[in-house]
């Protein structure tokens, strides 16, 4: 196949994070690899990817060139840090496409690749070239029962963001011209086809989740037993079902069990107080650990110690499931469109999104197979890892985006 030229709009870009950042440098990196890229993003983001170049040598380099826009001062001082990320993103995806027509490009495919979501449009169409879309992100309404030992706050603020959520879905001109302008659409999870009532365009899941390959050991049967979970300390990860189902899970063991477990959360955030209350309340104050802050180094090696990761998070993503299934984790999370479509019954438990208590108690039921049944835990640890190498390797993405472009 010809090589092609790819205009990737990437609004977050820094090979030294992870999440959304990592992704965009990532998704860029793997174009490269077959083909010439073009990647648009802001200049603030500049200095990061100039110093990781010229520390990592890499003769895929060569594909790419970045050019760097931002909106003036003037149009953007009210924005600070996340505070109204989404406002601003949406100013410049529609002011890149004078900025580009002006760079006088030569490309065959636009592609809109990361930060943004099924509610957002992208405005590349307009550069009246083939353009893929994605994979964009859908995270699902929050079921209530799961925010009511939360201040109401949270309630007010999921619904307020699914009601604009719906609005766009049904009011957008812009949104319905991305789709039906889009060659094709890669979304994150199924919930993108559904709240795009996608029924007759190209589209194929691809979750922007994948991670590099820190892993060097071999799946082995682990002294003790260590379940690790990862994220930040907000409703949308669920911890107070991770702490809660692991409290169930101690006071099932008997006390010469319990001091062979231990639960370590990695994170921080507003409601950490509040974890800290059910961790008193259920005493399980030996058996937890929480560290508010670690090296991306030492993470790896907690990834490696660990037996299990519980993660009951209700996000349609979640980049650390994918570290997690690297390290040959069993993953135990909801059976929703988030992690719960990034397992299968082969390396982990996708828990059913039942009453509050019974998802306590499944997650529990989970914990406690796993521990008692040492032949299971390491089959599906050799297969989470087997799961990781077929689905979740940044070069997966990069073989699965150059099929893509070469149908265009």
């Amino acid at each position: 196949m010809k090589t092609k030229t790819i205009l990737a709009s990437c609004y977050a870009i820094n090979p030294y994070k992870g999440s959304e950042n990592g992704m965009g440098w990532n998704f860029v990196y793997q174009i490269a690899r077959y083909n010439k890229v073009i990647a648009i993003t802001r200049e603030n983001n500049k200095k990061m990817i100039d110093q990781y170049m010229d520390q990592n040598q890499d003769v895929v380099y060569n594909n790419i060139t970045f050019l760097y826009f931002d909106l003036p001062y003037w149009m953007r001082f009210w924005k600070k840090g996340g505070r109204g990320a989404m406002l601003y993103y949406y100013l410049w995806q529609k002011s890149i496409v004078p900025f580009i027509k002006k760079q006088d490009l030569h490309f065959d495919i636009a592609h809109n690749v990361n930060f943004h979501n099924d509610w957002t449009p992208s405005s590349l169409w307009k550069l009246n070239k083939p353009m893929v879309w994605g994979p964009i992100g859908h995270h699902p309404e929050i079921p209530e029962h799961y925010l009511n030992p939360y201040p109401l706050k949270y309630l007010v603020q999921d619904r307020v963001t699914w009601f604009i959520k719906n609005c766009f879905w049904e009011l957008s001109f812009s949104l319905q011209k991305t789709k039906s302008k889009s060659v094709h659409i890669l979304g994150m999870n199924s919930g993108v086809a559904t709240a795009l009532k996608i029924c007759t365009e190209p589209f194929s899941i691809l979750p922007s989740v994948a991670t590099e390959d820190n892993f060097s050991g071999n799946i082995s049967i682990k002294h003790g037993f260590n379940i690790i979970s990862v994220g930040r300390f907000v409703p949308l990860k669920g911890f107070d079902l991770t702490l809660l189902s692991y409290a169930n899970f101690i006071d099932s063991l008997p006390i010469e069990d319990r001091i062979k477990c231990k639960l370590t959360l990695v994170g921080t955030g507003p409601e950490k107080e509040f974890y800290k209350i059910i961790i008193a309340r259920n005493h399980i104050e030996p058996y937890v650990e929480i560290i508010e802050w670690i090296d991306r180094t030492e993470l790896m090696k907690r990834y490696e110690q660990s037996s299990v990761f519980l993660f009951p998070s209700h996000e349609g993503a979640g980049m650390v499931v994918a570290e997690a299934l690297s390290f040959g984790l069993p993953v135990i999370c909801l059976n929703n469109e988030g992690p719960g479509e990034f397992i299968n019954s082969k390396c982990g438990f996708a828990v059913t999104q039942a009453t509050y208590n019974e998802t306590i108690l499944e997650l529990k039921e989970a914990l406690t197979t796993l521990y008692f049944d040492k032949n299971l835990l390491h089959k599906m640890s050799l297969n989470a890892r087997k799961h990781y190498l077929d689905k979740f390797t940044w070069d997966s993405r990069g073989d699965y985006l150059k099929t893509i472009y070469n149908t265009l």
